[in-house]
């Protein structure tokens, strides 16, 4: 753990799709990125827990509960924890309440410290597959394990042979997924919804897509996953926000920053705090969602 003076505070986390329970969750990294940081809200935006691949298969490391370990902690010395279940954690549903160390609900409105109203939510909701067709969804994630075992494989036989290892199935996973995002409107709906709400952005996770980008008048993040892109959605104390996305090449916990397009009017979100070192600013152009 890292000292507590040694924290970084901001005001807010967003953070979604970890998928306790998978065998490539990446619950040590984003533990390395909680113990930098100390906010006031953190948000759990969906598919924390991964019931589906823990009924098919029980796997859970320790470094799973040590996690859960330091969400508890912050919710003791008082940070407003916020649940919203996605598809894989489902079964939590039927419990939104408020348990005074999580409050659980399908979606929330967060305010910032400027007054912007952000609409909170996993997403499954508007993902035309999953409420047509969830087997084709089951399907999908069984398929998803699959590549990332074989894309593990050729990343170490990639090593053993002194090559840089290459992301061999991503294109495939983009192509497939890319489909999903076309059927759904994904994007498009989750905007009209916040805007129907009264809100002037969404956060959502579900694409395992790490986003920032101006929809029509509404504000669209994604927070992407810990699984492959290793990333969250922070806003800081002067209640701009960002996407923090640590690159796949190193484990160190400094990441690179993912800011909405330069080309938008974004003086009400762009950051103005220093950043820790070795992070970088970059301008975001959003990509292909692998939604599981």
């Amino acid at each position: 753990m890292i000292a507590r003076q040694a924290r970084r505070r901001v005001r807010s986390i967003f953070l979604s799709d970890l998928h306790l329970g998978c065998r490539y969750s990446r619950a040590g990294e984003l533990l390395a990125l909680l113990d930098r940081h100390e906010p006031e809200y953190l948000y759990l935006v969906g598919d924390i827990i991964d019931g589906w691949r823990l009924k098919r298969r029980w796997h859970w490391q320790p470094e799973y509960s040590q996690l859960l370990q330091r969400i508890i902690e912050l919710a003791s010395r008082g940070v407003q924890i916020r649940y919203t279940p996605g598809n894989h954690d489902a079964f939590l549903r039927p419990f939104v309440n408020d348990f005074g160390f999580v409050e659980i609900a399908d979606e929330f409105i967060h305010e910032t410290a400027t007054g912007q109203r952000l609409l909170v939510l996993h997403g499954d909701q508007f993902d035309t597959v999953e409420i047509r067709a969830q087997w084709l969804s089951v399907l999908g994630s069984v398929a998803y394990d699959t590549l990332l075992f074989a894309a593990s494989g050729i990343s170490r036989m990639q090593k053993l042979l002194g090559y840089e290892p290459t992301d061999l199935t991503g294109n495939l996973k983009r192509r497939v997924k890319q489909a999903v995002r076309f059927v759904s409107n994904f994007e498009e709906r989750l905007a009209r919804h916040a805007r129907e709400t009264g809100c002037d952005g969404v956060v959502c996770g579900h694409v395992h897509t790490p986003t920032a980008m101006q929809l029509h008048e509404v504000r669209y993040f994604n927070t992407g996953d810990w699984v492959e892109n290793r990333s969250a959605l922070i806003e800081y104390t002067d209640a701009s926000l960002e996407i923090l996305h640590l690159p796949a090449a190193t484990t160190d916990c400094c990441p690179v920053t993912y800011s909405p397009d330069s080309t938008a009017d974004d003086s009400a979100w762009q950051p103005k705090e220093p950043r820790f070192k070795g992070e970088q600013l970059v301008v975001h152009r959003p990509r292909i969602p692998v939604a599981v």
